[in-house]
């Protein structure tokens, strides 16, 4: 079979219409990892009839016990169609051994790390042949977090990047038990008793998560813990990042509390920079949830049009940051602050 990317395989495994949109689904081997049976599956969605005018792509990251269908439902409805429609080139990825992407041999061991380091260069490389514009990236909790290891740990090239968007992601939430080594040292060997983490069990999702996951949340909330892996200090390589960057909490979410997800987008060097946080205190018609902030009514009607917007500013707001570094010299950056 031939690829479709001159880059390393890559199988076109379906190609349907959706009603109006056009619905692609490309399976990526990279071979850039330990682990050389990883395949990563790549849904795009385009408009019907519409397969040369593609815009400016944009690349979703699902949550932890997550998959495409977070952003994009059978019937065609979520953030995903609706940016597609709006004339965006809209690419929902799915981590090893999730979803559409099949589970690689060292499937429990997986961890952040690889998703970082390997997965997602190898998926901003392929987007990119594709179609060679700065892509912005949206992320989901842990697709959040996963995506500000990647900049913070400078495995995706700033100049490819349009702006990264963090729905519910934050890494600074302290739970002080885990500081008390005996007590991670007795997780961690409990935790090694299993495979998986199954979503449906815990009833957080319809995926499970592999244990390597759980392992590395330890390390990075133990006592000496940090964010990052073990080359690559991600918290302090943050500062470094100059992409647009927003920042989306909810005062509902109890699970990623919004003062955490602001610490995370203050960490970000960015000069451009926005902080949205989902509530009747701030205009909203509910308090939103960890989900519903994106997969809700209420989310269609206010929160999806305001990630377009933003989308469509983030370039403008940068350059116009630009323009003013070099009129004015060096200085602190400047944020921007929806609430």
């Amino acid at each position: 079979m031939q690829s479709s990317s001159e880059l390393f395989p890559v199988a076109l495994i379906s190609a349907e219409f959706r009603g109006d949109l056009s619905e692609d689904v490309y399976r990526l081997k990279p071979g850039n990892s330990p682990d050389f049976s990883v395949e990563l599956a790549l849904t795009r969605l385009g408009r019907a009839g519409h397969a040369d005018e593609r815009g400016v792509p944009v690349i979703l990251l699902p949550g932890s016990f997550s998959n495409r269908r977070f952003w994009y439902s059978p019937k065609g409805i979520g953030l995903g169609p609706y940016l597609a429609r709006a004339g965006f080139d809209v690419w929902i990825a799915e981590m090893r051994g999730h979803g559409l992407s099949p589970r690689n041999q060292a499937y429990k061991h997986n961890r952040v790390s690889d998703y970082v380091r390997y997965d997602l260069p190898a998926i901003a490389d392929f987007v990119h042949e594709q179609n060679p514009q700065p892509a912005h990236w949206l992320g989901h909790s842990l697709g959040g977090i996963t995506l500000a290891g990647a900049l913070g740990g400078h495995y995706l090239d700033q100049r490819r990047v349009g702006s990264a968007t963090l729905f519910g992601s934050q890494v600074s939430r302290v739970y002080w038990p885990l500081k008390v080594p005996p007590v991670e040292w007795g997780g961690r060997l409990l935790l090694k008793r299993f495979t998986v983490l199954s979503g449906s069990r815990l009833k957080r999702g319809p995926e499970d998560e592999p244990i390597g996951l759980a392992l590395e949340s330890l390390r990075w909330h133990g006592l000496f813990g940090r964010f990052g892996d073990a080359e690559r200090d991600w918290w302090r390589g943050l500062a470094e990042v100059r992409v647009p960057v927003m920042a989306v909490s909810a005062v509902g979410d109890t699970q990623d509390p919004a003062w955490a997800c602001r610490k995370l987008l203050d960490q970000f060097g960015s000069a451009t920079r926005e902080f949205l946080c989902l509530g009747k205190k701030n205009g909203f018609s509910s308090d939103f949830g960890h989900v519903e902030m994106l997969v809700s009514k209420e989310a269609q009607r206010e929160v999806w049009p305001l990630a377009e917007q933003w989308l469509r500013k983030a370039p403008l707001l940068a350059a116009e940051s630009e323009v003013g570094s070099f009129e004015q010299g060096p200085g602190i950056p400047s944020e921007r602050s929806s609430s």
